[in-house]
């Protein structure tokens, strides 16, 4: 009897899956549904934000978050671009997904009374964005939403759980540390007794991610999360100013000094990967500064995730790429190193630069006989500095790719061409500063054959020479790497007239035996003619995507086998490469501290704030 009851609940089992068994049939119950998510009220403040709304807006709608449990607030006013009509048309798109959508566009005036110019944040300004927050605070409250995500219109939310993440640590003000070009992020460690920013020990630690967590902070600003259920998030405001508070008037310090008041604590939460954001202009800065700014925020997201795609709701206009003014802009890659192929030209195209992708050698795939068939001959005694090793395959791959590149510029008669590597990442303003300074050369009449965009200086002991009356330029010291270069025909035609496929040694050691700075007298010896004039950009204006010890570190060239012994691996020098690692500190003496700097640079540095 009992298995005859057993195999009755075990049907009654099948036939209800949705319901709970009680003593008697009319107490069976369905389990309770979840939760909603809670009620999320999104605050936008966008001025002049035309060129990063397409992807700014793609973020917001990607957010993995139920949407009808989303409202929209957003203002928009003081433009000089098309920031309204592009907010505007995004509403019209998206106003039904959303739960509730609150639109303020005020289109005149177009600055205020006392600002200088477009980036200069003036008082009326400060006062104006306080009582455009603290409207959105109160709409808000008023629609009994659960939590207030403050987000300015720049800053990228790459990370679609970011909402659940931040939610999930409890606390009534938290931020999601943003990523940037530099040391600066979107959080203080310490605040003087004026209010203003205060260097700390606390900072770099969490800003490199040396120390992971959610942290006690005196500051947090462009994009946090309030949590509206906490008794204490009653007292907090944008405007108007607490009534004790006496210091400047900035939106972020008042309402620091109102969390303070209020007894809350802000924090901020490194955990993972949030978001990016650029580095904020400085009063002086036009808008199109602005513009290729973000556009680098853009570029520094691709190193090491997908591109991030516009608002599906947006259309972008295509971009003109051109070869600026050379003759050619090579960009060599292993045909199966898709992603960085994939990578780079996606980089040039937001940059509207057009490339030659140029096939590398694959020097593993070379054997023996190949390498005798091309008359190729190993320089006598030449041994890594560093290991005391021959050459490499993949060195021979790739001085060959570039060997190939010289022979086009020489057979093509290209006066001036750019040669970049595929494992690069781009500076801020690299376009920009990279057409001012092929423009100084020319004018100045410059005899130059290579200029090293970037690369790594072996030579730390003394400055190197700048170049009277041009920006940014130094003649160039032992060096490394040929991430980047500028070459001419004439320097092109000088590396092809010293045969140096019959004395083979790496590509970055045979460039400053040419221009007679190799620290290896006998390796010097074996060229007669070392008559190259090469520079290099000063500061550079590319660097390497990933550094030794890097998650995502890969070296084609000294992850190898010694060129004539496919037995011997290289892979041990990977962890103890010089040649790979970041550059060793410059003592303050071997600065190039005389170069003659152009005003990006000021825009430039890598401090704080």
């Amino acid at each position: 009897m009992h298995r005859v009851t057993s195999l009755l609940s075990a049907v009654l089992l099948v036939l209800l899956p949705g319901l709970s068994r009680g003593y008697f049939p009319e107490e069976r119950w369905s389990p309770e549904s979840p939760l909603l998510a809670p009620r999320v009220l999104i605050a936008l403040v966008c001025r002049n934000s035309e060129h990063s709304l397409p992807l700014f807006l793609g973020t917001i709608e990607r957010l993995n978050y139920p949407k009808d449990r989303i409202a929209l607030w957003v203002a928009t006013d003081h433009n000089l671009d098309n920031t309204t009509a592009i907010l505007r048309d995004w509403l019209v798109q998206v106003q039904n997904d959303y739960h509730y959508v609150e639109w303020r566009p005020q289109e005149d005036p177009s600055g205020f009374e006392d600002e200088a110019g477009p980036k200069h944040w003036a008082n009326l300004r400060y006062e104006h964005v306080m009582k455009l927050r603290q409207a959105a605070l109160d709409t808000a409250r008023e629609v009994w939403a659960d939590f207030f995500l403050v987000a300015d219109c720049d800053n990228l939310l790459t990370n679609r759980d970011v909402l659940w993440k931040l939610m999930r640590e409890n606390k009534t003000i938290i931020a999601p540390m943003l990523e940037s070009r530099a040391a600066y992020s979107n959080y203080w460690c310490g605040m003087t007794s004026q209010g203003y920013y205060k260097r700390t020990a606390a900072y770099i630690p969490i800003r490199k991610h040396e120390r992971e967590g959610c942290f006690a902070v005196p500051m947090v600003h462009s994009s946090f999360l309030v949590d509206l259920r906490k008794e204490a998030s009653r007292q907090l405001a944008f405007y108007p100013p607490h009534p004790e508070y006496n210091w400047a008037l900035d939106d972020v310090i008042i309402f620091a000094y109102s969390a303070r008041m209020a007894d809350v604590q802000m924090y901020v939460c490194n955990k993972e990967t949030y978001g990016y954001f650029p580095v904020p202009a400085r009063s002086h800065n036009t808008l199109q500064d602005e513009v290729e700014s973000f556009l680098h925020t853009q570029l520094e997201v691709m190193v090491k995730n997908p591109p991030l795609e516009p608002s599906s709701f947006l259309s972008v206009p295509p971009k003109q790429p051109t070869k600026m003014s050379f003759d050619e802009i090579f960009m060599i890659n292993l045909v199966h190193r898709v992603s960085r192929r994939e990578r780079m030209l996606r980089t040039l195209y937001e940059q509207e630069l057009s490339c030659k992708v140029v096939a590398a050698v694959d020097g593993k795939a070379l054997n023996t006989t190949d390498i005798e068939s091309m008359g190729i001959q190993m320089l006598p005694g030449y041994k890594d500095p560093y290991h005391g090793r021959p050459l490499t395959k993949g060195e021979l791959g790739c001085f060959l790719s570039h060997y190939n590149i010289w022979k086009e510029i020489v057979e093509r008669g290209l006066q001036i061409s750019l040669v970049i590597e595929d494992d690069l990442r781009f500076e801020v303003f690299f376009k920009r500063r990279l057409q001012t300074l092929l423009h100084e050369v020319t004018i100045h009449k410059l005899d130059w054959d290579l200029i090293y965009i970037g690369r790594k200086r072996m030579q730390v002991d003394h400055p190197e020479k700048s170049v009277p009356n041009i920006h940014n330029l130094v003649e160039a010291d032992y060096s490394y790497w040929t991430l980047g270069y500028m070459m001419s025909l004439q320097g092109a035609q000088k590396l092809l007239r010293a045969k140096p496929l019959t004395k083979m040694l790496p590509v970055d050691e045979f460039l400053p035996v040419m221009y007679n700075k190799h620290p290896v007298s006998e390796y010097m010896a074996h060229f007669e003619q070392r008559d190259l004039h090469a520079f290099s950009a000063e500061p550079l204006l590319v660097y390497p995507t990933h550094y030794t010890g890097d998650e995502g570190y890969i070296s084609d060239t000294e992850t190898s086998v010694v060129w004539d012994n496919e037995e011997v691996r290289t892979d041990w020098d990977r962890a103890k490469s010089r040649k790979t690692q970041e550059q060793e500190e410059l003592s303050s003496e071997a600065q190039n501290s005389d170069v003659l700097q152009s005003e990006l640079e000021n825009w430039s540095t890598r401090e704080e704030l």
